[in-house]
């Protein structure tokens, strides 16, 4: 596996601005504290649950090949608590759970919650998509740069600053879209979504700026909540 920060856009892998990401897989993790050895076997246990659904639901919509989910613990006990999606050196789907992030859970529904969640950005094939979108933006600022009268590092700039744009459009969007789809992969895990999105509550909510890469926490429970009611769960 190459080393998974280098991968792709940082606006989905910003919990890997360490120099040195060191992950391992759920099954082989094996705490140092008892105190969070209850943690490690409910996450375990949530990991095994979670991807086995998300994997069916990947091969059912057929229009991702890489469906082998691999969950991981980052090692860093300084990491803040954070949960991302990225892709191994054969494109399959990796996720990537912090220690702090296992820790900062009030139970299983939450873990499984943030597992459906990212798990949908890859059903979603949000990381292409976002791709798509930075490359398309840079090249429509770099002609508009260039019509201006602009060339050479002007033109790059403009480049980056559209592929910035381009990549922050529709990203509010692919957050609520993976809330939706993880809302269904939890509840098909076993657990309970809507216990699950109790951790925005716990969350600092990010307002409606342009700038913030989350939609407001409201409309992440009410996406949940919408969702849960038509698959029957209401409580």
């Amino acid at each position: 596996m190459r080393r998974l920060i280098s991968l792709l856009l940082p606006l989905f892998l910003a919990a890997c601005g360490a120099d040195t990401l060191r992950v391992q897989s759920v099954a082989e993790w094996s705490p140092e504290t008892e105190a969070f050895r209850a943690q490690a076997e409910t996450f375990r246990e949530v990991s095994q649950q979670v991807a086995e659904q998300a994997r069916r639901e990947c091969v059912r919509r057929a229009n991702v090949a890489n469906c082998d989910f691999t969950i991981l613990v980052d090692l860093n006990p300084n990491a803040e608590a954070n949960a991302f999606q990225t892709l191994d050196d054969k494109d399959q789907p990796v996720i990537i759970f912090t220690r702090s992030m296992i820790g900062s859970a009030a139970n299983a529904d939450e873990l499984a919650f943030v597992m459906g969640h990212e798990a949908a950005h890859h059903i979603l094939r949000h990381i292409p998509r976002q791709s798509r979108n930075a490359r398309d933006s840079a090249a429509i600022f770099g002609e508009l740069a260039r019509l201006g009268g602009a060339d050479g590092a002007a033109i790059e700039e403009a480049q980056k600053l559209g592929a910035q744009v381009g990549a922050q459009v529709y990203i509010k969007d692919f957050e609520l879209e993976a809330d939706q789809l993880g809302t269904i992969i939890t509840y098909n895990a076993g657990y309970n979504p809507l216990i699950g999105a109790k951790y925005f509550d716990r969350l600092p909510d990010p307002g409606d700026s342009f700038l913030t890469s989350h939609p407001p926490n409201a409309q992440r429970v009410q996406i949940v909540q919408e969702t849960a009611r038509k698959i029957g769960l209401t409580q």
